[in-house]
């Protein structure tokens, strides 16, 4: 995949030819999707999915998707011309592919799990692209009702995370503008100062050892984001920023909290909404930002090793490395190193179950 390329260049696509999207195609997308995910924790094998490509399937999930909006008052109201023709664009659209996350007993395994099914998602829209197949993630509030629940199946411990509709598409839609990365991006650094009240010999290993590790710059990172920006969410909303920490006590500090010797650290943060749908989705886009940035990397002389470290949900933790009240850390991607975390190759990676239905 040219990865720089896909990722600036793929669109969501609301329109798709009649042709039939084959069902060895879509559990190929699944397992490369899945083969290229990496990040500490298990959330990788913690999910599942369904495909509705045959016509019954499709108006089972229509009908579901449109229980909420029939039944309600507005829906009494609406002509039924209207809800004809929300059913007609999901059983026009040739496949669509619902992706469910388990939940976890804490909110750590429960943001593993769900980081895990959102980078799958994007891995899925990338590959996809590059076979000439658009895609649309879709994640309306419409779908909170129990007649949708029942028709995928949602069970205890589950979270629903969205429905790729996918189909090969005709035309592309117009590119629309990205914030630059430089405008969403600060550098923690330092000049060892912080080492003065220790022992000299503990100083100068400190300082030895940020000099051996391999070099990752600020503008090696910046040149990657500014394509990872390329990221899908709704509305276009960018609800992302960086802090890129390198050098001195502030390094150092990171390198204690996650016990890795990296020569630097992007802590990739996300803006929490107060409405609950918007905070779901915004988190999402982060988790696709980040597997973007990911799989940029991977061409790179330096490995990435991404962690969701319990320290992050602690505040008095964070807010040393300028995080804002009303925002979270997502991910800490620990880049360059000195060797211990080799670089992930896609290739070598163990393949991990899918588990997928079709219906």
């Amino acid at each position: 995949m040219n990865t720089s390329t896909t990722i600036r260049e793929r669109r969501s696509i609301r329109r798709y030819s009649a042709r039939p999207v084959a069902r060895e195609m879509i559990d190929s997308l699944l397992n490369q999707a899945a083969s290229l995910y990496q990040a500490e924790g298990e959330g990788a094998s913690h999910w599942r999915s369904i495909c509705y490509s045959t016509p019954a399937a499709r108006h089972r999930l229509a009908d579901s998707m449109v229980a909420k909006v029939k039944g309600s008052t507005l829906g009494k109201l609406l002509p039924g011309k209207m809800l004809d023709l929300m059913k007609k664009q999901v059983t026009d659209t040739p496949a669509h592919l619902v992706f469910i996350a388990e939940s976890g007993s804490t909110q750590r395994q429960s943001d593993e799990n769900y980081a895990a099914v959102c980078s799958i998602m994007q891995n899925v829209q990338l590959l996809g692209w590059e076979q000439g197949l658009g895609m649309l993630w879709y994640t309306d509030p419409m779908l909170n009702s129990a007649a949708f629940d029942r028709e995928i199946g949602l069970g205890e411990g589950e979270r629903f995370a969205g429905i790729l509709s996918i189909g090969f598409y005709e035309k592309v839609p117009r590119a629309r503008k990205r914030t630059p990365a430089e405008q969403k991006w600060t550098i923690v650094e330092g000049d060892m100062s912080g080492y003065a009240d220790q022992p000299q010999a503990s100083a100068q290993k400190g300082s030895e050892l940020q000099a051996s590790l391999p070099t990752v710059s600020s503008q090696s990172v910046l040149a990657l984001l500014n394509d990872a920006v390329w990221a899908p969410n709704d509305g276009l909303r960018e609800p992302w920023r960086f802090v890129y920490v390198a050098g001195g006590e502030s390094a150092n500090r990171l390198r204690a909290l996650e016990g890795d010797s990296s020569a630097a650290f992007l802590l990739v943060v996300a803006k929490e909404e107060s409405d609950p749908h918007k905070r779901e989705e915004d988190y999402a886009a982060v988790c696709c930002l980040i597997q973007n940035f990911q799989l940029l990397a991977a061409s790179e002389p330096w490995p990435v090793r991404r962690t969701m470290p319990e320290w992050i949900y602690e505040p008095a933790q964070c807010e040393p490395f300028g995080v804002r009240p009303q925002e979270r850390i997502v991910a800490v991607l620990a880049l360059g190193g000195d060797g211990r975390h080799s670089r992930f190759t896609p290739a070598a990676a163990a393949p991990l179950p899918v588990n997928v239905t079709h219906c």
